[in-house]
């Protein structure tokens, strides 16, 4: 079993997105939210029962990372996006500026 962490669970939001080439982003006044995969896809990403992955969600609202609304779903706040952005940039830019592609995978990560 996969050890859990909010870390892990961002970098398995990443590979799921590779996996599935799809990023789904939505642009507010001033930041990007990017649509997080559910917690029962998570926890079978991950191979761990659902109920491990709830407390670390309740973490990350805790700690402004995501936000929740029903169904709406998961989305990152400013924060969160930051934080999965500078992952992505990190271990993923390849991959990622394929998805995205290398403009918007740019102005995505540049730093203001």
């Amino acid at each position: 079993m996969a050890a859990l962490s909010i870390d892990s669970l961002f970098d398995a939001a990443i590979r799921i997105q590779m996996m599935e080439r799809s990023i789904s982003l939505t642009f507010t006044e001033n930041s990007v939210r990017i649509r997080f995969p559910t917690t029962r896809r998570l926890a079978e990403f991950l191979d761990v029962p659902h109920y491990y992955i709830l407390p670390y969600f309740a973490q990350m609202e805790e700690q402004d990372l995501i936000t929740r609304a029903e169904r709406v779903g998961i989305m990152t706040t400013a924060r969160g996006s930051k934080q999965l952005l500078a992952l992505m940039q990190k271990n993923y830019t390849g991959e990622m500026q394929e998805i995205l592609g290398p403009d918007i995978f740019s102005a995505l990560t540049r730093k203001d």
